[in-house]
């Protein structure tokens, strides 16, 4: 049995469950349409981690609303109110008064390992981000008659957009003895894309669900399904 203060958090899971399920048999259905489309799906089913429907209504159920008595709901309501939200607390039996018992720790632990996750994950941004600023640092001014600005960098990497608000096109010194104009043109292009697109907001965002929600599979499952489709757009 469920205790009672994880019942908010228990729903909230497996409605976002649910929906990543759902959004997995939708890019099925759209597998022969273009990949923004799948994309948009996988994008959708990780920001519902972060729209707590469930805990938005466990803290309203709380609330003391003075509202006219509502109609008795249908059948069919009733049983997506049953699958929206499984877990409910049982109603508790009258017991005979004793002395309270102590307090648990289960839910210090608990919170604990969340925690040591969550740092984990935030270390791990850390750690990344740094490494990008040095390269930076190092990096030097790149001609190229795009909308961002561009930089070359003597560090062995493949071109990437880096930045959120103020996109950064980095790519590696020298690539212009590599490539020919169209293949440069080519690789401009599809970076710009990313820039279009938003790619790295939306890749911060589910970076944040991984933090978040580290000990569900689905998020890390999710992670790849984004990655293959923001590959093939």
């Amino acid at each position: 049995m469920i205790p009672a203060y994880l019942l908010p958090l228990a729903n909230h899971l497996w409605q976002s469950t649910l929906f990543a399920a759902v959004a997995a048999l939708l890019t099925l259905a759209f597998r022969k349409n273009r990949a923004p489309v799948r994309y948009a799906i996988w994008l959708a089913a990780s920001v519902k981690f972060l729209i707590p429907f469930a805990l938005l209504v466990g803290i309203g159920s709380q609330l003391d609303w003075r509202a006219a008595p509502a109609a008795r709901p249908g059948r069919l309501s009733f049983v997506m109110q049953q699958v929206g939200q499984p877990f409910v607390a049982p109603a508790p039996a009258p017991r005979p008064a004793v002395a309270p018992p102590a307090p648990s720790r289960i839910p210090a632990v608990l919170f604990g390992v969340w925690f040591c996750g969550f740092v984990t994950g935030v270390l791990s941004w850390f750690s990344r981000w740094r490494r990008i600023r040095t390269v930076l640092r190092a990096a030097q001014p790149l001609p190229l008659d795009i909308p961002i600005q561009a930089m070359s960098s003597p560090a062995r990497m493949e071109p990437g957009i880096f930045g959120v608000r103020r996109p950064i096109l980095l790519l590696p010194q020298g690539i212009r003895d590599h490539l020919t104009q169209a293949q440069l043109d080519a690789v401009l292009a599809h970076e710009l894309c990313h820039v279009r697109r938003r790619d790295n907001l939306a890749a911060a965002v589910h970076m944040l669900v991984e933090a978040l929600f580290w000990f569900h599979p689905l998020v890390w499952w999710i992670e790849t399904r984004l990655g293959r489709a923001r590959a093939r757009l």
